[in-house]
């Protein structure tokens, strides 16, 4: 056993990578708390601190933060109609920041040294985890073993900490015939690794938990009205049976039940990732705090209600009203003139027209010159 090291906070999961890397922490010196934050997944935590405790964790912590999740992290990515690459809504992303606060104050509050996580030196997790902790404790220490050569060269492929885990007793839902990493919250359920890394394999049918295949998904849609108020959702409600939720944290599952069983929120892609290209990891930085006030002041006055409807895979926007928005129907109808001047379009095209015009008088020039 190596020398003291001192005490590690350890984001835990329960999975093959960071039940192993406790026990590794262990073997190094450490002494490890383990933090298990409950952000929606389905997971046996009593399960997950009983097996934490036998690999040698001194204390473990599980924590539901899943309302602040939504309403801190989930909201403000609503309110700013985040995507990424057009497609993704950031479940892993909005996670991440969330998680490392409260790993942060767990280890302030044990006066922890160090913390650690399970992310890969490839990734982007690693960099969303160690901003926020050295954003919010500049003076922390992050133990990242994917990224020590002690550890990766050790543990090469997955294959290796498999055989680890076998070697120390540690029970893991990994197998080889299944070997992807898997990340779920209230928000999603994504899966990479293993068959998934190469582009041209088909994800197998089992992996979609959420989500009915559309194929299958009920034939009758469901309709849905949903309030909001300053760009968040306050209220749904259930045109079909009047069932209504306004709470967010309740708000924000029922509508997830509603959409994974019309097979909604299906998608595929491949990962730019921050060490590489895109997809950054500033939650908790001074540019962060600026554009979610920024975001919320462009909200303020984005209230009001939608009408969808929910069916086979895809959401259809019915109808929307609000009584602060900018719409005229008088305006803007092709029936009514309204409090406008069709005439007065005709100096608006002049004005517009006047630099294409003389771009073209340029190139004539130019090409009378070149005849020359």
């Amino acid at each position: 056993m190596a020398q003291p090291k001192g005490t590690v906070v350890l984001a835990y999961s329960g999975g093959l990578d960071t039940s192993c890397i406790l026990v590794w922490l262990k073997e190094e010196g450490y002494t490890v708390i383990a933090y298990l934050a409950n952000i929606g997944q389905k997971e046996d935590f009593e399960a997950a601190r009983k097996k934490a405790l036998a690999l040698g964790a001194k204390k473990v912590y599980i924590e539901d933060i899943s309302r602040e999740f939504v309403e801190e992290f989930i909201w403000p990515a609503v309110q700013a109609n985040a995507l990424y690459e057009d497609r993704y809504l950031l479940g892993t992303a909005l996670a991440r920041p969330c998680i490392a606060r409260r790993l942060v104050q767990i280890a302030q509050q044990e006066r922890a040294q160090y913390v650690a996580h399970g992310a890969t030196g490839k990734g982007n997790d690693q960099v969303r985890f160690e901003l926020t902790c050295y954003a919010l404790c500049p003076n922390i220490k992050v133990v990242a073993p994917w990224r020590l050569p002690k550890f990766y060269q050790r543990f090469p492929g997955r294959r290796e900490l498999m055989d680890y885990a076998k070697k120390h007793g540690i029970s893991v839902p990994v197998t080889p015939q299944t070997p992807w990493s898997m990340d779920e919250n209230l928000m999603h359920i994504s899966y990479e690794a293993g068959i998934l890394e190469n582009p041209k394999n088909q994800a197998p049918p089992g992996l979609y938990t959420k989500t009915r295949d559309p194929a299958t998904s009920p034939d009758t849609p469901d309709v849905l009205e949903i309030e909001f108020e300053r760009g968040v959702p306050v209220k749904v409600t259930n045109a079909r049976d009047g069932a209504s939720r306004c709470e967010a944290l309740e708000l924000f599952v029922y509508l997830n039940e509603i959409a994974g069983k019309h097979g909604v929120g299906r998608i595929d892609i491949v990962e730019n990732r921050f060490v590489g290209m895109k997809s950054r990891g500033f939650w908790h930085s001074p540019e962060g705090e600026f554009l979610r006030q920024c975001i919320r002041r462009s909200q303020e006055g984005v209230t009001g209600t939608v009408r969808l409807s929910v069916f086979k895979g895809q959401v259809y926007i019915l109808g929307r009203e609000s009584p602060r928005s900018l719409y005229n129907e008088e305006l803007v109808s092709m029936n009514v003139q309204g409090d406008y001047e069709p005439a007065d379009a005709t100096g608006f095209i002049n004005i517009n027209s006047l630099r294409l015009k003389e771009y073209h008088r340029l190139q004539s020039k130019v090409t009378l010159k070149q005849d020359e």
